[in-house]
């Protein structure tokens, strides 16, 4: 996509934001008045809470949405690609070819090479001519979560862009996709704005902070990593904080001194008064202490009553291996209480299994009878788009209490006029608060959650692990994010890419004996 907007002098910025307003409609403004700079050849994190607008943002760049004031401008010839979040429903049913031909605005004939060049830089190029040709040939639905994210970013590498836009590009991606990107991206000698939650990915190759406050509507720069602007964030917070509690007590001060002197009566009323044009300076001098982006509030997952003691017993499961799927013995029994964790790479077949497994009647699966399942989708299919917030809320409680279903949602950080919003409106971060709030009502007795830190504010984080790490029913987890896995108590994994014959009851291993060997 090449975007020509204004020219500029090549001593501006690549991309700049000149008092920029956007606003969904006047009660909802994403930006008032916003202004930055992005030079050719940096690397920025774009920063801002669930809903802040970030993907607006991006959407703005690109031209696909327009201010309704103020101008961003791009250099005249500056080519543009965007890796999107999740590849869209209608084009999940495009084949590979076809889904990489849908990103070029003019027929390329001779597509076939560049797709095989771009799937060697994200480390999904099969090896053989035949595989490659398969490939090809495949509907996109058919590929896992993390292939799809690298089939996504490959999307917007293949057109060889002068600003690479990344939505969220780690979701989904196992340690050795991230690895991969991470390194690329390191090499990568153009513009590049992220968004992503994912500190350790960020600080490893960006250079600056687009910040977008939800408080003042506007996009602050930073130069520094990730973290580097949390802490002079955190700093500038306490500094307000302190002047603003100076202030405070100036006006306190000066208040008393006004009244005293006002009572004196006669020339001490003009002292008085001079005192009051004090407090009012002291007033006027008080700045609006930056909020921290809001934080959703500790919630438990309860479970319901009567759950037996062995909830799943699992005497098969199915891998993808080769690109078929090869049955697995086992003899695995998961417990009230117990927590299993479920690992493996891209494309091994783990969301797949847990989509079998939250059917509770796949094959080889046994779930005790009366058992609720609570399903956490990483693509959020199994919620109804078209239905709003509140009735997905209601529809998971026995009994329909309207109130308890607002406070929950009010927890979630979906208050106000994001309660009535149909879920397909909302960001993907929301969809993924509106799936926490709708399980914390539903307290299943069997917890199945695929990638569920996916799209969700690095703030919210800790909150969610400590409910998960407390969940007292039996919980099956995938995820590829370590640091959110050690905040929760495992008591098993199950590692689907082991290929050696092994006892079936040795398939399941304990985290206590994984601690002992040093794993």
């Amino acid at each position: 996509m090449i975007v020509v907007w204004s020219a500029m002098s090549r001593s501006d910025g690549l991309i700049t934001f000149n008092n920029v307003s956007y606003e969904y409609d006047p009660t909802k403004p994403i930006l008032i008045g916003a202004s930055f700079s992005v030079r050719r050849g940096a690397k920025f994190t774009l920063m801002g809470q669930n809903g802040a607008g970030k993907s607006t943002l991006f959407n703005l760049i690109i031209g696909s949405l327009k201010p309704d004031s103020g101008a961003v401008n791009v250099l005249p010839r500056t080519s543009i690609a965007i890796s999107r979040q999740v590849i869209p429903r209608d084009e999940l049913k495009l084949t590979v070819r076809d889904f990489f031909r849908k990103v070029f605005n003019e027929v390329v004939y001779d597509i076939d090479p560049k797709i095989d060049d771009v799937l060697e830089v994200v480390n999904l190029a099969p090896e053989t001519k035949d595989e490659r040709a398969a490939l090809k040939e495949r509907l996109m639905s058919s590929f896992s979560g993390g292939q799809q994210a690298r089939l996504l970013l490959a999307s917007a590498l293949i057109q060889t862009p002068d600003v690479l836009l990344l939505d969220e590009p780690t979701n989904n991606l196992d340690r050795e996709g991230i690895e991969h990107l991470t390194k690329f991206l390191q090499e990568y000698r153009k513009t590049v704005v992220v968004i992503s939650h994912d500190a350790d990915f960020l600080n490893s190759f960006t250079q600056g902070v687009l910040y977008l406050n939800t408080q003042t509507k506007t996009v602050e720069q930073y130069d520094g990593n990730y973290e580097d602007v949390l802490e002079e964030i955190a700093a500038r917070v306490e500094k307000e904080k302190r002047q603003n509690a100076q202030l405070e007590k100036e006006i306190r001060l000066n208040k008393e001194k006004a009244n005293f002197f006002a009572n004196k009566g006669g020339g001490m009323r003009l002292v008085a008064k001079r005192m009051r044009e004090k407090v009012d300076e002291y007033e006027e001098n008080k700045v609006e202490v930056r909020k921290e982006d809001r934080t959703i509030r500790p919630f438990v997952i309860g479970t319901e009553k009567g759950v037996p003691l062995e909830v799943l017993k699992l005497t098969a499961y199915k891998v993808i291996r080769n690109h078929k799927a090869k049955e697995v013995p086992c003899n695995i029994t998961l417990k009230r209480g117990e927590h299993l964790q479920i690992i493996g790479p891209n494309g091994i077949g783990k969301t797949t299994l847990l989509e079998s497994l939250a059917s509770g009647h796949a094959s080889g699966e046994h779930v005790a009878p009366g058992v609720t399942i609570g399903y956490y989708r990483q693509d959020f299919s199994n919620l109804d788009f078209d239905q709003s917030v509140l009735d997905c809320l209601l529809s998971a409680m026995s009994k329909k209490v309207e109130e308890k279903a607002r406070a929950t949602a009010a927890g979630f950080l979906l208050t106000g006029d994001l309660v009535k919003a149909k879920i397909g409106t909302l960001s993907e971060g929301q969809k993924g608060l509106v799936a926490f709030a709708r399980l914390k009502l539903l307290e299943p007795g069997l917890l199945i959650l695929d990638e569920p830190t996916n799209h969700i504010n690095f703030r919210h984080i800790p909150v969610i692990a400590e409910a998960l790490n407390n969940y007292e029913g039996a919980m099956i987890l995938v995820s590829h994010v370590p640091e959110f896995v050690s905040q929760i108590r495992i008591d098993h994994t199950l590692d689907l890419n082991k290929k050696t014959k092994q006892p079936a009851t040795d398939m399941v291993t304990s985290r206590l004996r994984q601690n002992q060997q040093g794993l």
